[in-house]
């Protein structure tokens, strides 16, 4: 693949150190900040079933937003040039991971289902066909090995 090279700079903070460091498996939180220049930091940490907590983001839930929020502004940008006018858009992401005996484990599927009303007029069935073309132009769903499927709903608005 040959094109404009970009490149994204991010920090990653370890927070998680109780006192005792990685003395044992148990000894340490799993929290961290991310961070990047201009930007709110992110509270993170690992999946509850990971000794993570629940209140901060994961590394999988930010991964699947990422599918989602790709998906999103590609979807936009193909409506918007071919005059599908789109008045709001929320998505409700669902992924499954599965864990492999060894302890790791890789995402096998996403699903995105995003509900999008188009203005009284817009060809719902245009609106429909180009998340097709999203799909195939999201930077972060061709950068990934597992699939990741689209369930849109197209709502005329009144």
């Amino acid at each position: 693949m040959s094109g404009k090279i970009h490149r994204y700079a991010v920090r990653l903070e370890w927070t998680g150190n109780e006192g005792e460091g990685t003395t044992n498996y148990r000894a340490y939180s799993r929290d961290h900040v991310l961070s990047a220049d201009g930007k709110a930091a992110i509270e993170g940490s690992a999946d509850p079933a990971f000794r993570g907590d629940p209140a901060r983001w994961n590394p999988e839930e930010m991964l699947l937003a990422s599918l989602s929020a790709c998906h999103q502004l590609w979807y936009l940008h193909l409506c918007a040039v071919a005059g599908v006018v789109v008045t709001g858009y929320a998505d409700a992401a669902e992924g499954e991971m599965q864990e492999a005996p060894d302890g790791g484990g890789a995402f096998v599927r996403a699903v995105l289902r995003p509900k999008v009303t188009i203005a009284a007029g817009s060809d719902a069935a245009k609106a429909k066909a180009l998340h097709h073309g999203a799909h195939e132009k999201c930077f972060v769903a061709r950068s990934v090995n597992f699939p990741v499927l689209c369930e849109p709903e197209i709502v005329e608005a009144r």
